[in-house]
């Protein structure tokens, strides 16, 4: 049987990616299914595997896009602005404009803890400084 990569399925031993390297960990695709579904809901393996093999098909499609995007570009790092584009060229805008959100605010909290250890570093600087002298 041949997978969305062209190689043998997980099942022949001769595989060029392991079906573990291609997928997300299933344990973390229930937590989140979990998350949105009622307290006492259950859900089943089968349901577990069908979903994490979409979201990691859904993942593998859209980076692939963002991927061809830097390679005509030249550049070999594929950043969350590329992320947000091929999201938006694929179609799902309804994905890019939280993304984009997302990634704005991801950026600002960077910056603001890089600022923190930054004045936390020199503070510490300082007080030694006053100890020498």
């Amino acid at each position: 049987m041949e997978d969305s990569y062209g190689g043998s399925s997980s099942k022949d031993k001769n595989c060029s990616i392991k079906e573990q390297d291609r997928l997300l960990p299933i344990a973390n695709v229930g937590r989140l299914m979990k998350q949105i579904l009622p307290q006492n809901a259950k859900i089943s393996k089968e349901a577990k595997e069908t979903m994490q093999e979409c979201v990691s098909e859904f993942i593998s499609f859209v980076t692939s896009e963002a991927s061809e995007k830097c390679r005509k570009e030249r550049r070999k790092t594929v950043n969350g602005d590329d992320i947000c584009w091929a999201l938006s060229t694929l179609g799902f805008d309804d994905y890019a404009a939280p993304m984009r959100r997302y990634l704005h605010r991801y950026r600002e909290v960077e910056v603001d803890q890089n600022n923190k250890a930054i004045h936390h570093e020199r503070g510490i600087n300082c007080s030694q400084d006053k100890d020498e002298l």
